[in-house]
Parts: structure tokens; C-alpha cells; sequence
């Protein structure tokens, strides 16, 4: 059975990088590339909170507010005080992890519409203190972020980067940066799904009294898979920081949250490679619909509500289930 599972793993792995690989070739511009690596930073991000929400069964409705800390710890710590952008990071999300766990601990203790009103308020709080300390966050208007730093090496998109003898665009190589940090963000995923730890969320997830039964601290493992969600808010929070050179309270606020949880609702959750899909979808829709203008947003939300009805499970779950249906029925195919 382990072995089973970890073939599954690693073809999904292989699926995603070469997946990964050949988007490039369909992409003819900056602007594209720009897009691309934006999907990939917030897709990371939906991974971590698929853990919390997908596995745990815990919502969270202000997980922008953790995004946001980060994106905002890395650029008053680099552009302010010029620390160097990897150990802000690493720092960053420490501090972050420290106030997901001192936040975690009492909110987790509520279920249902009460957890998600705490959440909320947990996000409201963040992103009206970023609002109002203008002059450490630039306030509503925002500050500038340095260029990805990592150990004297400048990550810039607007820079030219030699490699193996061949020159490449630094939209290029962020691009190339985001795929292997997204690549590592799903192993480590993946691993603590499979982990002690990933079987007693699952089991949070289906019955908290029968986890307390059986012997699982339901308190304990909510709130690390919460730490843990808002980590990777954090760290792609920074990065999301580097890439765009400049960030406003926005990347903390409230519609962010929501996009955030609908990307894991809509991908599959509980589906790691899901969210992904939910994460690209979200992110290119109003791209494909800023043609109809006033009826954008009318287009987007019924697009979203047949989504929900017609595939509940998701958007990755439901494909994969009609896929196995159609080859049971082929003569021949597995019983």
C-alpha cells in the first residue's frame, strides 16, 4: 500500500514538473510570464492552507492577513533596515508561525460559523493595523519592495541572466524560481499528508470526538496545521513582495482571504494538486472575461456558482472521478 502510494506521489510530482516545463513554450511575453508566476506564488500559498482546510476540516477566513505579514515583514526588514532578503524570510515566517500559534490556540476551540467569524476578525485586525501604521507600511498607499536577494545573488525581472551559456530574462527566472518553490511546497505537503501527523488531521477532519477517543490531542494538531498553513502564507507572502516591487494593504485584505479559500473550494479540497487548478482558474478568469466589461463580474460569479453545483467535489476530484468511470466502462477496463 505504501508503495502504491508513494508511486502516485511521484507521478503526480512528475505530471506537475513537467507541467511546469512546458508552459513556458505557450508563453510570448512579460506580461504572460508575469501572470504565470503570479499563479504559481499564490498557488504555493492555497497549498499550505488546503492543509488546514482540505485536511483539518478548520476554516480560515483571514488567511490573507498571514500573506500579508510576510509580503510586509521582508519589505519594511530589506528596503528599511537592508537585511538580506533570506534570513528575513526565514525570520518572517517564524514570527509569523509564533503569531499563528498564540492566535490559533484559543480560536481553534470554536467550530462552525464561530471559528470563521474568528478568522475573519484574526484578518480584519491585521490588515487595519497595516492600514494605519503609515509610517512603517507607507499606509494605504503602500511601499516598495527590494529585489529577491539571496546570499549576494539579485533576482530582478528586469534584469539579464546568463546560464549554461545562454542568456535569459529575469521574468524568465522568476518564473524558474516560483515552479521550484511551488515544486517543493507540494513534496512538503505530500509528505505530511502521509506523515502520523497528516493521519491525525484527517482524523480531525472526520470526527473530533473519535480522534479524542482514540487517543489524538485534536487541540495540538489544529493548531499546528495552522501554524503551518500560515507559514507558507508568509514565505509566499515575501516572495509575492520581491516579485512585484511593490505592495499595498490589499495582499492583506478581506477579498484576498476570499479568493484565497474559494481557490481551495473550487480546486477540490483535500486535493493537493487541486488547489492548483482552483488557484489558476480564479487568477486567469478575469483575465478571460475582461472583454465583457460591466458583465465581467456577473460572468465570473455564475461561473463559479455552476462550478459549485455541478462539481461539489471540486474541480481536479470531479475530472478525475468522470475519468475513472469512462475507463471502468471500455472493454477491458478494471472492474
Amino acid at each position: 500500500m505504501f508503495d502504491r502510494f508513494m508511486q502516485i506521489r511521484l507521478k503526480g510530482m512528475i505530471v506537475l514538473a513537467i507541467i511546469l516545463l512546458v508552459i513556458p513554450l505557450l508563453l510570448t511575453n512579460p506580461f504572460q510570464y508575469d501572470l504565470a508566476t503570479q499563479i504559481i506564488i499564490v498557488a504555493t500559498a492555497v497549498v499550505g492552507l488546503n492543509l488546514l482546510v482540505g485536511f483539518a476540516g478548520q476554516i480560515s477566513l483571514g488567511h490573507a492577513g498571514f500573506f500579508g505579514l510576510g509580503a510586509y515583514f521582508t519589505a519594511i526588514m530589506t528596503g528599511t533596515y537592508g537585511w538580506s532578503a533570506v534570513p528575513t524570510l526565514v525570520l518572517g515566517g517564524a514570527l509569523v508561525g509564533a503569531i499563528a500559534w498564540i492566535v490559533g490556540r484559543p480560536i481553534l476551540r470554536l467550530k462552525g460559523h464561530y471559528l470563521s467569524m474568528a478568522t475573519l476578525a484574526v484578518g480584519f485586525i491585521i490588515a487595519i493595523a497595516i492600514n494605519n501604521e503609515s509610517q512603517l507600511t507607507g499606509g494605504p498607499d503602500g511601499m516598495p519592495v527590494p529585489a529577491l536577494d539571496i546570499f549576494g545573488w539579485e533576482l530582478s525581472s528586469f534584469a539579464v541572466y546568463s546560464f549554461f551559456g545562454a542568456e535569459f530574462q529575469g521574468y524568465e527566472v522568476w518564473y524558474a524560481f516560483a515552479g521550484l518553490v511551488l515544486l517543493l511546497g507540494v513534496w512538503l505537503a505530500q509528505n505530511l499528508i502521509d506523515s502520523p501527523i497528516g493521519r491525525a488531521l484527517r482524523s480531525v477532519h472526520g470526527s473530533e470526538v473519535a480522534a479524542r477517543v482514540v487517543g489524538v490531542n485534536t487541540a495540538r494538531y489544529k493548531s499546528l496545521v495552522f501554524v503551518i498553513s500560515a507559514v507558507y502564507a508568509s514565505v509566499m507572502g515575501s516572495l509575492y513582495g520581491h516579485f512585484q516591487g511593490f505592495i499595498t494593504p490589499a495582499v492583506a485584505g478581506f477579498e484576498f482571504s476570499i479568493i484565497l479559500i474559494t481557490m481551495v473550494v473550487l480546486g477540490g479540497m483535500g486535493s493537493t494538486y487541486g488547489v492548483i487548478v482552483g488557484a489558476a482558474v480564479l487568477t486567469l478568469l478575469p483575465q478571460v472575461l475582461a472583454d465583457f466589461q460591466e458583465l465581467e463580474m456577473v460572468m465570473f460569479g455564475a461561473i463559479l456558482m455552476l462550478t459549485m453545483i455541478f462539481m461539489p467535489k471540486g474541480l481536479l476530484p470531479t475530472i478525475q472521478t468522470m475519468i475513472q468511470s469512462r475507463v471502468k466502462k471500455k472493454p477491458g477496463g478494471q472492474p
